[in-house]
């Protein structure tokens, strides 16, 4: 089960440690790597329910980043540079 998972209760109020982050980043590579198989094997329909939990890990992943203080912007010459970036556009299935 995801780690996002987290009692209505409890949201807002727990601190969000370097460890949870690793955790769902790892998740979140296992789940890119099991949707690149299904959709090898042509089994797209299958990959929904992991994209479903990948948009949402990414989502929190995401609130967390905008909602922490000491994040400050990335190097406009990294980001700018090419390597590592691209803005193809991927279909997910059900969307």
């Amino acid at each position: 089960m995801s780690l996002v998972f987290v009692p209505k209760r409890l949201r807002g109020k727990a601190k969000v440690s370097q460890e949870t982050i690793q955790q769902l980043l790892d998740e979140n590579d296992q789940l890119v790597r099991c949707i690149t198989e299904y959709m090898q094997k042509g089994r797209a329909v299958e990959c929904v329910q992991y994209q479903q939990i990948l948009h949402r890990n990414l989502v929190y992943l995401a609130t967390i980043a905008d909602a922490s203080p000491e994040a400050e912007p990335a190097d406009s010459s990294k980001v700018t540079s090419g390597e590592g970036s691209s803005t193809s556009n991927h279909h997910v299935a059900g969307t």
